[in-house]
Protein backbone atom coordinates (compact mmCIF):
# COMPACT_ATOMS: atom_id res chain seq x y z
CA UNK A 1 0.00 0.00 0.00
CA UNK A 2 1.23 3.50 -0.88
CA UNK A 3 1.93 5.36 2.37
CA UNK A 4 2.95 8.64 0.76
CA UNK A 5 1.18 10.65 3.46
CA UNK A 6 2.71 9.07 6.55
CA UNK A 7 3.20 11.86 9.10
CA UNK A 8 1.11 14.30 7.07
CA UNK A 9 -2.04 16.11 8.20
CA UNK A 10 -4.95 16.66 5.83
CA UNK A 11 -8.21 18.64 6.08
CA UNK A 12 -11.10 17.64 3.82
CA UNK A 13 -14.21 19.81 3.86
CA UNK A 14 -17.63 18.40 3.06
CA UNK A 15 -16.21 15.04 4.06
CA UNK A 16 -19.23 13.06 5.23
CA UNK A 17 -20.44 11.82 1.85
CA UNK A 18 -19.66 11.53 -1.83
CA UNK A 19 -16.33 12.75 -3.16
CA UNK A 20 -15.31 14.28 0.16
CA UNK A 21 -15.88 11.05 2.07
CA UNK A 22 -14.00 9.02 -0.55
CA UNK A 23 -11.09 11.47 -0.46
CA UNK A 24 -10.89 11.48 3.34
CA UNK A 25 -10.78 7.67 3.40
CA UNK A 26 -8.18 7.56 0.63
CA UNK A 27 -5.89 9.99 2.45
CA UNK A 28 -6.30 8.04 5.68
CA UNK A 29 -5.41 4.79 3.90
CA UNK A 30 -2.32 6.51 2.46
CA UNK A 31 -1.09 7.26 5.99
CA UNK A 32 -2.39 10.75 6.66
CA UNK A 33 -3.97 12.02 9.83
CA UNK A 34 -7.25 13.25 8.38
CA UNK A 35 -9.65 15.86 9.73
CA UNK A 36 -13.07 15.88 8.11
CA UNK A 37 -15.22 19.01 8.25
CA UNK A 38 -19.01 18.99 7.89
CA UNK A 39 -21.74 21.52 8.55
CA UNK A 40 -24.26 19.38 10.45
CA UNK A 41 -23.91 17.66 13.82
CA UNK A 42 -25.94 14.65 12.72
CA UNK A 43 -23.73 14.09 9.67
CA UNK A 44 -20.61 14.27 11.81
CA UNK A 45 -22.09 11.82 14.30
CA UNK A 46 -22.78 9.26 11.59
CA UNK A 47 -19.34 9.83 10.06
CA UNK A 48 -17.63 9.11 13.39
CA UNK A 49 -19.36 5.73 13.50
CA UNK A 50 -18.49 4.91 9.90
CA UNK A 51 -14.91 6.19 9.95
CA UNK A 52 -13.56 6.18 13.52
CA UNK A 53 -9.95 6.67 12.37
CA UNK A 54 -10.78 10.07 10.92
CA UNK A 55 -11.07 13.13 13.18
CA UNK A 56 -14.36 14.97 12.68
CA UNK A 57 -15.25 18.62 13.28
CA UNK A 58 -18.47 20.58 12.81
CA UNK A 59 -17.74 23.65 10.71
CA UNK A 60 -19.82 25.53 8.18
CA UNK A 61 -17.25 26.75 5.65
CA UNK A 62 -19.44 29.77 4.84
CA UNK A 63 -19.13 30.93 8.46
CA UNK A 64 -15.80 32.78 8.58
CA UNK A 65 -15.32 32.69 12.33
CA UNK A 66 -16.45 29.09 12.72
CA UNK A 67 -14.19 27.69 10.03
CA UNK A 68 -11.19 29.76 11.12
CA UNK A 69 -11.55 28.34 14.63
CA UNK A 70 -11.83 24.80 13.27
CA UNK A 71 -8.67 25.11 11.16
CA UNK A 72 -6.75 26.64 14.06
CA UNK A 73 -7.93 23.77 16.27
CA UNK A 74 -6.55 21.22 13.80
CA UNK A 75 -3.17 22.92 13.69
CA UNK A 76 -3.01 23.11 17.48
CA UNK A 77 -3.90 19.43 17.89
CA UNK A 78 -1.80 18.03 15.06
CA UNK A 79 1.09 20.47 15.18
CA UNK A 80 1.10 20.93 11.41
CA UNK A 81 -1.02 20.96 8.27
CA UNK A 82 0.05 19.64 4.89
CA UNK A 83 -3.00 19.44 2.62
CA UNK A 84 -6.35 21.21 2.39
CA UNK A 85 -9.05 19.79 0.14
CA UNK A 86 -11.77 22.38 -0.46
CA UNK A 87 -14.55 19.97 -1.35
CA UNK A 88 -17.55 21.46 0.47
CA UNK A 89 -19.97 22.89 -2.04
CA UNK A 90 -23.59 23.12 -3.07
CA UNK A 91 -25.37 23.34 -6.38
CA UNK A 92 -28.88 24.40 -7.25
CA UNK A 93 -30.02 23.69 -10.78
CA UNK A 94 -32.53 26.29 -11.93
CA UNK A 95 -32.99 28.36 -15.06
CA UNK A 96 -32.45 32.10 -14.78
CA UNK A 97 -36.15 32.94 -14.59
CA UNK A 98 -36.57 30.61 -11.59
CA UNK A 99 -33.41 31.60 -9.72
CA UNK A 100 -33.72 33.44 -6.43
CA UNK A 101 -31.41 35.71 -4.54
CA UNK A 102 -31.15 33.18 -1.73
CA UNK A 103 -30.19 30.21 -3.90
CA UNK A 104 -27.64 32.22 -5.88
CA UNK A 105 -26.18 33.80 -2.75
CA UNK A 106 -25.84 30.49 -0.90
CA UNK A 107 -23.96 28.86 -3.77
CA UNK A 108 -21.37 31.63 -3.80
CA UNK A 109 -21.18 31.77 -0.01
CA UNK A 110 -20.33 28.07 0.26
CA UNK A 111 -18.44 27.45 -2.97
CA UNK A 112 -16.41 30.66 -3.25
CA UNK A 113 -16.34 32.32 0.17
CA UNK A 114 -16.04 28.96 1.93
CA UNK A 115 -13.04 27.96 -0.17
CA UNK A 116 -11.49 31.35 0.55
CA UNK A 117 -12.08 31.24 4.31
CA UNK A 118 -10.65 27.72 4.71
CA UNK A 119 -7.58 28.39 2.59
CA UNK A 120 -6.82 31.70 4.24
CA UNK A 121 -7.11 30.17 7.71
CA UNK A 122 -4.77 27.34 6.70
CA UNK A 123 -2.22 29.44 4.85
CA UNK A 124 0.33 30.02 7.59
CA UNK A 125 0.49 26.31 8.43
CA UNK A 126 0.69 25.37 4.73
CA UNK A 127 3.57 27.79 4.24
CA UNK A 128 5.40 26.18 7.15
CA UNK A 129 4.98 22.68 5.66
CA UNK A 130 5.26 23.75 2.00
CA UNK A 131 1.95 22.02 1.59
CA UNK A 132 -0.77 21.78 -1.01
CA UNK A 133 -4.31 23.02 -1.67
CA UNK A 134 -6.73 21.03 -3.82
CA UNK A 135 -9.89 22.89 -4.80
CA UNK A 136 -12.84 20.96 -6.19
CA UNK A 137 -14.29 22.62 -9.27
CA UNK A 138 -16.54 21.00 -11.87
CA UNK A 139 -16.76 20.51 -15.61
CA UNK A 140 -19.49 23.15 -15.28
CA UNK A 141 -16.78 25.64 -14.33
CA UNK A 142 -15.50 25.80 -17.91
CA UNK A 143 -18.44 24.52 -20.00
CA UNK A 144 -21.79 26.22 -20.56
CA UNK A 145 -24.32 25.06 -17.98
CA UNK A 146 -27.82 25.94 -19.18
CA UNK A 147 -30.18 25.61 -16.24
CA UNK A 148 -27.27 25.68 -13.78
CA UNK A 149 -25.52 28.90 -14.73
CA UNK A 150 -24.92 30.17 -11.20
CA UNK A 151 -23.48 26.85 -10.08
CA UNK A 152 -21.17 26.91 -13.10
CA UNK A 153 -20.21 30.51 -12.38
CA UNK A 154 -19.28 29.65 -8.79
CA UNK A 155 -17.08 26.83 -10.04
CA UNK A 156 -15.50 29.09 -12.66
CA UNK A 157 -14.59 31.35 -9.75
CA UNK A 158 -12.92 28.38 -8.03
CA UNK A 159 -10.78 27.80 -11.12
CA UNK A 160 -9.81 31.47 -11.23
CA UNK A 161 -8.89 31.43 -7.54
CA UNK A 162 -6.81 28.30 -8.12
CA UNK A 163 -4.69 29.91 -10.82
CA UNK A 164 -4.25 33.22 -9.03
CA UNK A 165 -3.41 31.69 -5.65
CA UNK A 166 -0.97 29.29 -7.27
CA UNK A 167 1.07 32.22 -8.57
CA UNK A 168 0.59 34.30 -5.43
CA UNK A 169 1.86 31.74 -2.93
CA UNK A 170 4.29 29.75 -5.08
CA UNK A 171 7.24 31.68 -3.56
CA UNK A 172 6.33 30.04 -0.24
CA UNK A 173 6.46 26.54 -1.74
CA UNK A 174 2.69 25.98 -1.51
CA UNK A 175 1.03 24.33 -4.53
CA UNK A 176 -2.58 25.06 -5.49
CA UNK A 177 -4.45 22.90 -8.00
CA UNK A 178 -8.04 22.04 -8.83
CA UNK A 179 -9.83 18.84 -9.73
CA UNK A 180 -12.83 19.37 -12.03
CA UNK A 181 -15.08 16.28 -11.96
CA UNK A 182 -17.65 15.51 -14.60
CA UNK A 183 -20.98 13.94 -13.64
CA UNK A 184 -20.40 11.85 -10.52
CA UNK A 185 -22.91 9.56 -8.87
CA UNK A 186 -23.03 10.96 -5.34
CA UNK A 187 -25.79 11.80 -2.83
CA UNK A 188 -25.39 15.43 -3.92
CA UNK A 189 -27.36 14.65 -7.07
CA UNK A 190 -30.48 14.47 -4.91
CA UNK A 191 -29.84 17.96 -3.49
CA UNK A 192 -29.75 19.97 -6.71
CA UNK A 193 -33.27 21.31 -6.31
CA UNK A 194 -34.61 18.98 -9.00
CA UNK A 195 -37.85 17.06 -8.25
CA UNK A 196 -37.16 13.46 -7.24
CA UNK A 197 -39.10 12.08 -10.18
CA UNK A 198 -36.87 14.04 -12.58
CA UNK A 199 -33.55 12.73 -11.20
CA UNK A 200 -33.34 9.69 -13.54
CA UNK A 201 -33.91 11.93 -16.55
CA UNK A 202 -31.28 14.38 -15.25
CA UNK A 203 -28.72 11.58 -14.90
CA UNK A 204 -29.48 10.33 -18.40
CA UNK A 205 -28.97 13.83 -19.77
CA UNK A 206 -25.64 14.16 -18.00
CA UNK A 207 -24.42 10.78 -19.23
CA UNK A 208 -25.22 11.77 -22.82
CA UNK A 209 -22.63 14.55 -22.50
CA UNK A 210 -19.85 12.14 -21.48
CA UNK A 211 -17.92 10.36 -24.25
CA UNK A 212 -17.18 7.41 -21.94
CA UNK A 213 -20.92 7.00 -21.52
CA UNK A 214 -21.35 6.84 -17.77
CA UNK A 215 -21.08 8.76 -14.51
CA UNK A 216 -17.99 8.54 -12.33
CA UNK A 217 -17.82 6.99 -8.88
CA UNK A 218 -16.63 9.08 -5.94
CA UNK A 219 -13.60 6.83 -5.63
CA UNK A 220 -12.49 7.60 -9.18
CA UNK A 221 -12.42 11.31 -8.37
CA UNK A 222 -10.79 10.83 -4.96
CA UNK A 223 -7.91 8.92 -6.55
CA UNK A 224 -6.89 12.04 -8.46
CA UNK A 225 -7.33 14.35 -5.47
CA UNK A 226 -4.84 12.25 -3.55
CA UNK A 227 -2.53 11.95 -6.55
CA UNK A 228 -2.22 15.69 -7.19
CA UNK A 229 -1.65 16.36 -3.47
CA UNK A 230 1.08 13.70 -3.20
CA UNK A 231 4.24 15.24 -1.66
CA UNK A 232 6.32 13.81 -4.50
CA UNK A 233 4.36 15.90 -7.03
CA UNK A 234 6.54 18.97 -6.66
CA UNK A 235 6.27 20.55 -10.11
CA UNK A 236 2.52 20.92 -10.66
CA UNK A 237 0.67 24.05 -9.57
CA UNK A 238 -2.05 26.29 -10.95
CA UNK A 239 -3.65 23.46 -12.90
CA UNK A 240 -7.30 22.51 -13.35
CA UNK A 241 -7.40 18.78 -14.01
CA UNK A 242 -10.58 17.58 -15.67
CA UNK A 243 -11.63 14.12 -14.46
CA UNK A 244 -14.74 13.98 -16.56
CA UNK A 245 -14.78 11.04 -18.95
CA UNK A 246 -13.97 13.35 -21.85
CA UNK A 247 -16.87 15.72 -21.20
CA UNK A 248 -14.75 18.87 -21.37
CA UNK A 249 -13.47 18.09 -24.87
CA UNK A 250 -16.70 16.80 -26.37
Amino acid sequence: MNRAFDGKVVIVTGATSGIGEAAAVAFQEAGARVYGFARRNDAVGAARENHPNIQWLVADVADEGQVTGAVESVVRQAGRLDVVVNNAGIGVFAPLEQSTGETVRRQFEVNVLGTTFVTRAALAALKASKGSVVNISSASGHKPSPGAAHYGASKAAIESLTRSWAVEIAPHGVRVNSIAPGPTDTPGIDKLGVPAEAIPQLKQGLVKQVPLGRMASSGEIARWIVAIADPSVTWVTGQVLGIDGGMSVA
